[in-house]
């Protein structure tokens, strides 16, 4: 039987970066020699605290619905953290917790964006921003930036990108794929341009405990103005190793924004796992702070001998991030196709990345560091080999 499909549902793509974790994933159960530097996600266990949390309430039959928005305890516990971690005041009425930042992103484009409207995306992106602003019925708006203005956005670019149809910005800090981390102040210059505007500001802050430079900034927490026109969408999948449980929120000062996304939830995916519920009110109170601060230490540590070793090799170069764990390495002295390279790359040496086009920037692959230090070289030393036999 033939089941037409929709339009939108045919313009989306698959996410590359699952597409290739996924080749390496079976192509290791082949049982090929495979290190893979694609994953999106922390090399260590969930904290034991967390952990016994959920256990905890497993044993207690904590087991039935929940409200569609999450249980009053983990609303109040999020509003909490944001007043103590980032100096922003919500109730838990301006707050609803979702199936990870993607199921968050989902629900609040979809309630957001109309045909036509037009969402500015600096590029690098990640990868899932334009398909779901794309399946919304929108128009990504790309403002391109690279190693010499550390992948961030000026003021004027952002300017010259705004139209009258433009719904949206959409900001990460730090950055998947760069790293890259926008400091208060250039976050109120960003802001200066939109004042007078509707523009509604996504602010992306996954990767915020994973800071190794300076202090991390919420982009809501700069401006009355900011705070006003900013969604924060944030979760616990990168910081506290936490990816499978899935879980993530959105704050926004317009509480009219909570309920229509509260509305859609309803009749979509209701609440959501309510172990996971009772997991991260531990999380979110502080309860893992030494694991998190753990992680990041060993992360920082990774990120300064991956990079020195990649910058280390003829026609590499690479952008020291200040957040997140990724490296996006310049390869265009090698080429600019970075989907051949890194399709070469997997089948002559078994290194897994990313490539850059996957993220908008071609001539670039993100490699993660979120793995064993001895994987780190010993894959950078695969890449340099792979180099050599291209000279």
């Amino acid at each position: 039987m033939n089941i037409p499909l929709t339009n939108r549902i045919n313009t989306l793509s698959e996410s590359i970066t699952i597409a290739i974790t996924t080749l390496a994933q079976e192509l290791k159960a082949e049982g090929k020699d495979i290190l893979s530097f694609s994953a999106g996600e922390p090399d260590f266990g969930t904290p034991q605290i967390i952990k016994d949390a959920a256990v905890k309430a497993l044993d207690e039959d904590f087991t039935r619905y929940t409200a569609v928005d999450g249980i009053i305890e983990l609303r109040q516990a999020i509003a909490n953290k944001l007043k103590r971690d980032n100096n922003l005041q919500y109730t838990p009425d301006q707050i609803i917790t979702n199936n990870g930042a993607k199921h968050t992103l989902f629900n609040l484009f979809s309630a957001t964006i109309e045909d036509g409207a037009e969402v500015i995306i600096p590029a690098p992106y990640w990868v899932t921003y334009p398909e779901l602003v794309k399946y919304c019925g929108g128009k990504p708006v790309y403002i391109e930036t690279d190693d010499a203005s550390e992948f961030k956005i000026t003021p004027q670019q952002l300017k010259d990108a705004i139209t009258p149809k433009t719904k949206m910005l959409i900001l990460t800090t730090p950055s998947n794929p760069t790293g890259a981390v926008y400091t208060k102040d250039e976050l109120l210059a960003l802001g200066e341009v939109l004042k007078g505007s509707d523009i509604i500001v996504a602010s992306d802050e996954m990767y915020e405990k994973l800071i190794y430079k300076g202090k991390f900034t919420s982009v809501a927490s700069v401006s009355d103005d900011m705070y006003e026109r900013t969604v924060t969408i944030n979760g616990l999948s990168k910081s506290v190793a936490m990816t499978g449980w899935r879980f993530g929120y959105m704050a926004s000062a317009n509480r009219e924004l909570i309920k229509a996304t509260k509305k859609l939830q309803s009749q979509s995916t209701s609440n959501i796992n309510t172990l996971t519920q009772k997991a991260a009110i531990v999380a979110l109170n502080g309860e893992a702070d030494d694991s998190i601060e753990m992680m990041r230490e060993e992360f920082s540590t990774r990120r300064k001998e991956a990079a020195a070793l990649v910058n280390a090799i003829d026609g590499l170069r690479v952008f020291i991030p200040d957040g997140a764990f990724y490296l996006f390495i310049n390869i265009s002295d090698i080429t600019p196709d970075s989907m051949t390279f890194s399709k070469e790359l997997l089948a002559q040496e078994g290194v897994a990345v990313v490539p850059g086009v996957a993220f908008g920037l071609d001539g670039y692959i993100r490699l993660s560091f979120a793995t064993s230090i001895d994987t780190i070289r010993e894959g950078i030393r695969r890449i340099e080999n792979y180099i050599a036999s291209k000279r």
